[in-house]
């Protein structure tokens, strides 16, 4: 792992930066294409997809997974693994009922009852990788905080095999769960689908999930015929470390997350010169002793770097620039220097809070904003699954009273409709 230090930071930073906006014309052109003829033809046009690009005929191997076929997956789970499961979800939906908002009324003077009314969205389409990267963690992630806003309908899409088999931890945790319907679709198709709705699949209001680049580019483009969670890019974690940091521990938790893709980014900031010697050893150590060793080094020698920096409050407007998806405080005093962080998705403090147990087991999703977004963007949550209406009633008298005010703004703006809908009430 390279070690970059004063003007050669800029180069890295550069390199990183081409990343985060290597979403290229002839993708979104490709998804375009995608969306508008599973606009038009719907379950045609799926089957025609799942042909093209994972060898599948959905004639063959339904669209809608039977509840046969769940039963079955749920059956057959190692119940260590069910228990193990369950735990999680139990952690995660403790964590997301904390704080939900709640519906209010202010009643005021003249009559004048002001609030807001919270209910749950009716339809949500979650999205599970179910390719090279199957992830049953974010079944749960993405259904479960649904659940705990009150969601009705969740609906699930995931790919399949070219012999129609899906993973079978997915579609148990799926039936664990009690999600409404599980369909044999994915990629960009899926997304479209879930928009839109097809023969098959009902038409949602909302889409949650991660994905490739055609799934988060379907998403972008979306935005507006449904909700969606957010556009998430390659994952990426940014660790400050001091030299009171563990270099085995450092090493483990960019690898864990260079593991997940070759453009995956894993980022040691450090004001350690040992450290940072030190690091770089054991990232060549540990990545020889893992299965997926290729695709690490393809992540590592692509988007990953150990940043030596002058001092801590250095390392810290770094990380606060980058705006990580996940990232990892290995320092002396975390809580302190958590005073300091602005931009991130998911932080980590102290040198026993690896990013694995934010992604299985603590309970705050692992379904967080990449590609800097954290500026913006919120993990997802269970308020995300809610939507929010104001409620406003005024009276006789409260016309009177503010009528004449609300006629002299309405024809500054030159509505005169909105201010004789006023002077009518006024009479």
């Amino acid at each position: 792992m390279q070690i970059y230090k004063g003007d050669s930071i800029k180069q890295f930073l550069q390199r990183f930066e081409s990343r985060r906006s290597e979403t290229s014309e002839d993708v979104e052109r490709a998804v375009a294409d995608i969306l508008s003829n599973v606009r038009k033809k719907g379950d045609v046009a799926l089957r025609e997809y799942a042909e093209k690009f994972d060898n599948v005929d959905l004639l063959q191997y339904p669209i809608s997974v039977s509840q046969q076929e769940l039963e079955n997956a749920h059956a057959k789970l190692d119940p260590n693994l069910l228990a193990i499961i369950r735990e999680s979800r139990d952690n995660i939906r403790k964590f997301h009922e904390k704080g939900l908002p709640q519906s209010r009324l202010n009643w005021e003077a003249n009559g004048v009852v002001l609030g807001q009314r919270v209910t749950p969205i009716e339809r949500v389409g979650v999205y599970v990788p179910g390719g090279s990267a199957a992830y049953p963690s974010s079944v749960l992630m993405g259904v479960v905080p649904a659940q705990v806003a009150g969601v009705t309908e969740i609906f699930m899409t995931t790919p399949c095999d070219e012999q129609g088999r899906m993973n079978p931890t997915i579609l148990a945790a799926a039936k664990e769960l009690d999600v409404t319907k599980v369909f044999r679709v994915g990629g960009a198709h899926a997304i479209a689908a879930l928009a839109f709705g097809t023969e098959s699949i009902p038409r949602v209001d909302k889409i949650v999930g991660p994905g490739n680049i055609y799934v988060a580019t379907a998403k972008k483009l979306l935005y507006g015929q449904c909700g969606i969670d957010m556009v998430a890019g390659p994952s990426e974690v940014l660790i400050i470390a001091d030299d009171s940091a563990n270099a085995e521990f450092v090493a483990a938790d960019l690898l864990a997350q260079a593991e997940h893709d070759p453009l995956a980014s894993a980022i040691l900031a450090t004001d350690s010169p040992a450290l940072a010697d030190a690091v770089a050893a054991e990232v060549t150590a540990q990545t020889k002793k893992l299965p997926r060793e290729a695709i690490i080094n393809q992540a590592v020698d692509g988007y990953g770097a150990i940043i030596l920096m002058q001092n801590m409050r250095e390392c810290v407007e770094f990380s606060n620039d980058i705006a990580p998806e996940h990232l990892g405080l290995h320092v002396d005093d975390p809580w302190e220097l958590l005073k300091s962080i602005k931009n991130a998705g998911a932080i980590f403090l102290g040198h026993y809070s690896p990013e694995a147990v934010g992604d299985y087991w603590a309970g705050p999703n692992h379904v967080l904003p990449t590609n800097g977004s954290a500026r913006f963007f919120s993990p997802l949550r269970a308020e995300d699954f809610l939507k929010v209406s104001s409620i406003i009633a005024y009276s006789k008298q409260a016309i009177k009273k503010h009528g004449e005010k609300i006629k002299a703004f309405a024809g500054n703006e030159g509505l005169d409709a909105h201010a004789a809908a006023i002077d009518r009430r006024m009479k």
